[in-house]
């Protein structure tokens, strides 16, 4: 039930991937086109919500990174969590080399961002942006390319997003959660405490898990903490066992239910908001610029020095061990493909570098991301489309 259910899962993940791509290209053709000043304009617009004496009044922008991100990142945790207690990362031995190579795949990245960008004299402050992997994207192009390739490669590939977006989430935490105001803190503790015991000791029913994290989420923005962090801690209180009445588990109802919105909605909407970029007026000179050279380096070079060196390294010492019936050649096109960092990227680049959308910095970041994002998937997807054909071709000869 558990393979089924990770299955079904993916195919909506891998799905929307494509989603993804036309609001990404949707938002560059506007970005360039007669529209871009209302384009730009309709990010940097305020909007309120109010809800009796609670009044929140933010951006576009800032509404769709603190506040629908936060479902994204909360179907993330619940993802996290379904894995370790009852999926793939519950076996020791599947998640050492994964976790090892996601660790691989955090640090060259931000190695080889400090020594590009760094030896040019750009900002330091951007070595997180190239460490996260996104997962639809990654999903979506090993899906166009893996007939024939072992399944334990989109095992392997999965497994190692998830860790990424653990270390990408703690990152956010400890890097971009600032000036933070201890009352309502102290709430979002409270709240979290009051659901991890009620829910040990009693069923809760589904209205009250949205209001507790309709709750969470607005003391979290008052607190001045970064909402994907506490969003992953909500998710990690809902419960997985099934409920007696119906048989029914919270958490795969929870994923069941949101992970469409956030394929189709979330994540398209927050690409086609960040992707934009203009290149009225963009010089090679800021084509080239230290920051973009940067985060493309470290996505497509350091991510595959990363996962695919730690990765062979847990092998060799014997700490993990190869995906079962995969070629080290299938294992370097997986890590290729962790270099798409897309969706997260953006999301930590707009945090590294606050500011307007059309800003200097965010255009770099955007160049950056995107040519990383987009020669490691071309790179990638030629790579495991040759490692497929030798692997039919050697299927056919036996």
């Amino acid at each position: 039930m558990a393979r089924l259910f990770t299955l079904d899962f993916l195919k909506t993940e891998t799905a929307s991937g494509a989603a993804l791509g036309l609001a990404a290209v949707a938002a560059l053709v506007v970005a360039n086109s007669p529209l871009s000043g209302d384009y730009f304009a309709w990010l940097k617009s305020y909007h309120v919500l109010q809800i009796g004496p609670l009044i929140l009044r933010e951006t576009i922008t800032e509404w769709i990174k603190e506040g629908l991100m936060a479902v994204f990142f909360l179907v993330v945790g619940l993802e996290i969590k379904y894995e370790i207690l009852r999926g793939e990362l519950s076996d020791p031995k599947k998640l050492a080399t994964p976790v090892l190579a996601a660790l691989g795949g955090m640090v060259a990245p931000a190695l080889v961002y400090l020594a590009v960008a760094g030896g040019m004299g750009g900002p330091h402050g951007g070595w997180p942006v190239p460490l996260a992997t996104d997962i639809a994207f990654a999903l979506a192009v090993f899906a166009l390319v893996g007939k024939g390739l072992p399944a334990s490669l989109r095992v392997f590939l999965l497994t190692l997003a998830i860790v990424d977006d653990l270390g990408a989430i703690a990152l956010i935490a400890v890097l971009f959660s600032q000036g933070i105001s201890l009352m309502p803190l102290l709430g979002v503790l409270a709240l979290l405490v009051t659901g991890a015991i009620w829910s040990g000791v009693r069923r809760i029913p589904a209205p009250f898990w949205v209001l507790g994290f309709a709750c969470v989420w607005y003391l979290t923005v008052l607190a001045g903490i970064s909402t994907s962090l506490t969003a992953v801690a909500f998710a990690l209180i809902v419960p997985i066992r099934a409920r007696t009445e119906d048989g029914q588990s919270p958490l795969k109802e929870a994923m069941h239910d949101l992970h469409p919105y956030v394929a189709w909605l979330v994540l398209p909407l927050f690409a086609f908001a960040k992707a934009g970029v203009s290149f009225a007026g963009l010089s090679l000179d800021q084509a080239f610029a230290p920051l973009v050279l940067g985060i493309a380096g470290g996505l497509f070079l350091g991510k595959q020095l990363g996962v695919f060196g730690a990765a062979w390294l847990a092998s060799r010492f014997g700490v993990g061990a190869r995906p079962t019936d995969a070629t080290w050649l299938q294992v370097y096109g997986v890590s290729l493909l962790c270099g798409v960092g897309f969706t997260m990227s953006l999301f930590i680049g707009a945090l590294a570098f606050p500011g307007a959308v059309d800003s200097p910095e965010q255009v770099e970041v955007k160049l950056g991301v995107l040519g990383g994002s987009l020669l490691s998937g071309l790179v990638g997807a030629g790579v495991l489309g040759l490692a497929g054909r030798r692997s039919r071709k050697k299927m056919a000869e036996t």
